[in-house]
């Protein structure tokens, strides 16, 4: 056990998705590309592609067309006529993923994602069949003010009957990071040791470890 999650009581994790429950990196690169050159602008930069792999679509294609507005809503209205199904092909579920989240299921333990992602979110919990996993699913479609805000944090929070020391938080980016801070919940970084708070992991399955039997850790 981490000595830094030593007296943890932890009802619940909540899990980013892009980088965490998948490698998403081709599929969200393959999109925003696919975007870019509909509007006539190059292929993402290494920059914009780590941009756009943890905000939301509306701020990835803000991101893509720069400060014209035109562009803008154009890349918006391209984005309806995209198939985002045809995508979630290109991503790859983390190693031990579903034998971690059976394991807290068995516990007793609350699961929950709280993601940037919109409406494709609904086709990869289809595809993989993940709805059985998880008692509550949290997209910046249901709340004002997506990730690093703390709204979708005190979302589930609030559906869920938990407070907020009950709760952790796994991502593995700055803004999940940030969003864990602005909520006042604990956060463990996931392959990031970068904005590690000092527990990290780098499998699902250490997780069953650091928060114990859903009761005490």
């Amino acid at each position: 056990m981490s000595i830094r999650t030593e007296g943890w009581k932890i009802r619940c994790v909540v899990y980013d998705c892009d980088g965490v429950l998948f490698d998403s990196l081709e599929a969200n690169g393959r999109l925003y590309n696919d975007l870019s050159a509909r509007l006539g602008k190059a292929p993402l930069s290494e920059e914009q592609l780590r941009y756009v792999h943890s905000h939301t679509v509306f701020e990835s294609i803000r991101c893509i067309a720069g400060e014209d507005e035109g562009l803008e809503k154009k890349g918006l209205e391209l984005l309806k006529q995209i198939d985002l199904s045809e995508y979630i092909k290109y991503l790859k579920m983390e190693p031990n993923l579903l034998q971690a989240l059976s394991a807290l299921k068995e516990r007793g333990t609350l699961r929950a994602v709280n993601t940037n992602r919109t409406t494709s979110m609904k086709y990869i919990m289809e595809r993989f069949n993940l709805w059985p996993y998880f008692d509550m699913v949290v997209t910046a479609l249901d709340v004002k003010n997506p990730k690093p805000h703390p709204e979708s944090i005190e979302k589930i929070v609030s559906a869920l009957n938990l407070s907020k020391n009950e709760i952790v938080f796994i991502g593995d980016s700055q803004v999940d990071k940030q969003t864990a801070e602005s909520a006042g919940v604990r956060f463990i970084a996931y392959k990031n040791k970068e904005i590690s708070n000092g527990v990290l992991i780098n499998d699902h399955l250490e997780l069953l470890e650091l928060v114990g039997n859903g009761k005490s850790s």
